[in-house]
């Protein structure tokens, strides 16, 4: 599972930051590089909790197969058609996609996991993904820079063989009720575990974190070759934001253990915010380097800790469900962010992006707190 998940994030950070330099070479502005980063959270925005469903209903295999199989396609319709509108495309199927691959791999992960050692399994899933974050953005600016940007799909598109043949050996397990057994839960009974604070709360730091990631790889590279970055440079940066997500996650149980879950998750969305606030101040690529490897020890911590709690508090028939809650609320925060902080881009300029997502995730850290000693179900 975890190098189905560590190829796969390959494929998509090779191709994400690239998409903001693609289409601004292909004549997009900031808002139309908004749309674009918002289009990618459409679709499993509508359809996260169907797909869980979907998953628990057929098991995990078929739906991370199909999930593959769409990524390489949307990957490769950059390559083979150089236009905006098929950029949009592109990131709708990718964007879909994802969310197959994603929910399954975590049911995979929490079903063969017991409670007491979830959060170690979740920790090592969550570094497979990191180091895709940290490879990928590598691969693509050193494509980018000296061969051309649709040769990055093209290669991004290729990798997918090797999750697409993994995929094959990832065991069935079907977690819907038979009929005649237990009472089915009633339509949208996940929504009723948003009664609960603690999930509210994990949920919305999770929103946090992913939305943060997706303003910074969409406008960062903006930022950077306005500042004379290079594509490689730029790759250099996003990458250490990567490897301090990868670092932060070997530490992650043992920081958990000593400071407890809800003081880590609040330290480290705060951590983010302030990285966030300084970026567009720096000037040289060492100081880059350093705020993104801060906001990466940041938000290294949110998505395990988030995912562990999510779990735990779903029903063991409907995690698939839940999980896909928990998607469509991420894909909320990244479909209406990027078009928030495109709009501010194009009428403020980039600055404003950066200061305004800083204080967002800030006020954010503020609100989503949990109290000490509250926050195990």
């Amino acid at each position: 599972m975890c190098l189905i998940a560590f190829v796969f994030q390959i494929m998509l950070n090779m191709t994400r930051p690239i998409l903001a330099l693609y289409a601004v070479d292909l004549g997009a502005d900031a808002f139309r590089i908004g749309t674009l980063t918002a289009a990618y959270a459409f679709l499993p925005l509508l359809f996260a909790i169907h797909a869980g469903k979907i998953a628990d209903r057929i098991g995990d295999k078929i739906p991370v197969m199909a999930g593959i199989t769409g990524t390489m396609a949307g990957l490769l319709l950059p390559f083979l058609f150089p236009a905006i509108p098929v950029l949009y495309v592109s990131q709708l199927l990718v964007g879909v996609s994802h969310i197959f691959i994603n929910i399954s791999l975590q049911n995979v992960l929490g079903n063969s996991a017991s409670k007491e050692n979830r959060d170690r399994y979740f920790s090592r899933f969550s570094m497979a993904v990191a180091a895709g974050g940290f490879i990928g953005p590598l691969a693509g600016g050193y494509l980018a820079e000296h061969i051309s940007y649709t040769a990055v799909f093209l290669t991004a598109a290729t990798a997918g063989i090797i999750p697409a043949v993994l995929s094959g050996f990832i065991p069935v397990i079907i977690r819907s009720l038979k009929p005649g057994g237990e009472k089915r839960a009633e339509p949208f009974a996940a929504f009723k575990l948003l009664r609960q604070p603690l999930l509210r709360k994990a949920l919305a730091s999770s929103a946090l974190v992913l939305y943060s990631r997706d303003v910074f790889v969409a406008y960062f590279p903006l930022l950077a070759v306005g500042a004379g970055l290079k594509e490689s440079e730029i790759g250099w940066v996003i990458a250490v934001q990567g490897l301090a997500m990868v670092a932060v996650r070997f530490f992650l149980v043992k920081l958990t253990a000593l400071a407890g879950r809800e003081t880590v998750l609040f330290g480290s969305v705060m951590t983010a915010g302030a990285s966030f606030l300084l970026l567009p101040f720096a000037d040289h690529l060492a100081v880059f380097m350093l705020l993104s490897a801060c906001m990466g020890f940041g938000l290294g911590c949110g998505q395990p800790l988030s995912m562990t709690t999510i779990y735990n508090a779903s029903p063991k028939n409907r995690t698939g469900e839940v999980l896909g809650m928990r998607i469509a609320s991420n894909r909320l925060s990244q479909l209406v962010a990027p078009l928030l902080f495109g709009t501010v881009g194009a009428a403020s300029g980039l600055l404003s992006i950066f200061l305004l997502s800083g204080l967002f995730l800030i006020g954010g850290a503020v609100v989503t707190r949990v109290p000490p000693g509250q926050g195990d179900p």
